[in-house]
């Protein structure tokens, strides 16, 4: 059950109905996270500024949807879990399997392994990773634009993520479950 209120579009705040609107004309809905995003106009505008960006870097949609994945599983985000599957599945075409193993950082194809075993560094160790992970890192053929792009799309997952489970957003999209919940106690 939602924790913060899911605002039509309508009664959204005046400064971002232009975003939802410009979202529902990009994706033919407003899916609830950018309704819930949308209580700020400050956070939904930063959220899509951060989103565009990011798509326009050297990682290419597959990769992005694999670092959302995972970061989503070691979060517990139901929310970014569904929603990442069916985009994964739907826009970057990844095979069920792919979608599957990413979740626990990992991938049949090396260059992606690589990418998600530094992701997952950069999550576990809240990107204190060590010069070993940096250097397995760019030995798979990723240069340093890649490391700058794989810490900011860990960081627009963490947020998406971090605001649904404090919203406890009502997921609209087919439900992936979390493999282990994480709840403070």
């Amino acid at each position: 059950m939602n924790r913060l209120p899911i605002p039509a579009v309508e009664t959204a705040p005046a400064a971002s109905q232009p975003l939802l609107a410009a979202v529902k004309q990009q994706l033919g809905m407003v899916p609830n996270l950018m309704k819930v995003l949308a209580h700020s106009p400050a956070g939904l505008g930063a959220y899509l500024g951060f989103s565009a960006a990011t798509a326009g870097g050297a990682l290419e949609a597959a990769d992005r949807e694999r670092i959302a994945l995972a970061v989503a599983e070691a979060n517990g985000c139901e929310y970014c879990l569904s929603a990442h599957t069916y985009l994964g599945r739907n826009v970057a075409k990844l095979p069920a399997g792919e979608l599957e193993a990413a979740r626990d950082a990992r991938s049949a194809d090396p260059r992606s392994q690589a990418l998600l075993t530094f992701t997952r560094a950069v999550v576990e160790q809240r990107g204190q990773v060590d010069d070993q992970a940096l250097q397995a890192f760019t030995a798979a053929g990723f240069g340093p634009d890649a490391v700058v792009e794989v810490v900011a799309n860990v960081a627009i997952n963490v947020f998406t993520n971090y605001l649904n489970n404090v919203a406890r957003t009502t997921v609209d999209f087919p439900l992936v479950p979390a493999r282990t919940a994480v709840r403070a106690a």
